[in-house]
């Protein structure tokens, strides 16, 4: 039972000299040029045709340390319907981090927790479903100046209630 109180103690120890030492490598850069490091970004899709209708806004706002890696949050909001059958609003938000090993190349880490509210007809009775659901994404993109092309891929899929088709997910994403 010692054990773990020892655990905590230098676990408390640890994060504060980690803690210390990144404040000691990074007070002149916060609080001088914070915002100079900040970008902002994300997606905007949509899509339509005779019977069916989705647009997504998903804005997030990036802090690049350096050159080699940023982190950040980001918001999501879609709307998906289908003439007579299929209506959601989806809304949430996450975290993601980047990490460019060399320029042209973007690894990234996304947990993305989203709340779908689905609302189907099927054969003339409603039903309305309302849930959480998480992701975590993991991918790799093609990096050129403020535009990057990739794959992601989300190890917590769940083919009944995740709002994409399959786990495997092309994107574009925009940093300015």
């Amino acid at each position: 039972m010692k054990l773990f109180p020892t655990i905590n103690k230098a676990l408390i120890v640890f994060s504060i000299i980690l803690f210390s030492n990144l404040n000691k490598l990074h007070a002149q850069q916060f609080r001088g040029d914070f915002w100079e490091h900040v970008k902002y970004g994300g997606s905007i899709g949509l899509n339509f045709g005779n019977e069916y209708f989705t647009a997504t806004l998903a804005p997030n706002a990036m802090y690049q340390f350096n050159n080699t890696f940023s982190l950040g949050v980001g918001l999501n909001g879609t709307y998906n319907s289908q003439k007579n059958v299929y209506k959601s609003t989806i809304l949430g938000g996450s975290i993601i981090g980047f990490v460019n090993p060399i320029n042209e190349i973007q690894l990234s880490a996304e947990f993305e927790q989203l709340n779908v509210n689905r609302r189907y007809n099927v054969n003339l009775n409603i039903e309305d479903t309302n849930y959480w659901i998480p992701a975590l994404y993991f991918g790799a993109g093609y990096r050129n100046g403020n535009i990057t092309f990739g794959v992601r891929y989300d190890v917590l899929y769940d083919d009944e209630k995740s709002i994409y088709s399959q786990a495997w997910a092309p994107f574009v994403r925009f940093h300015f």
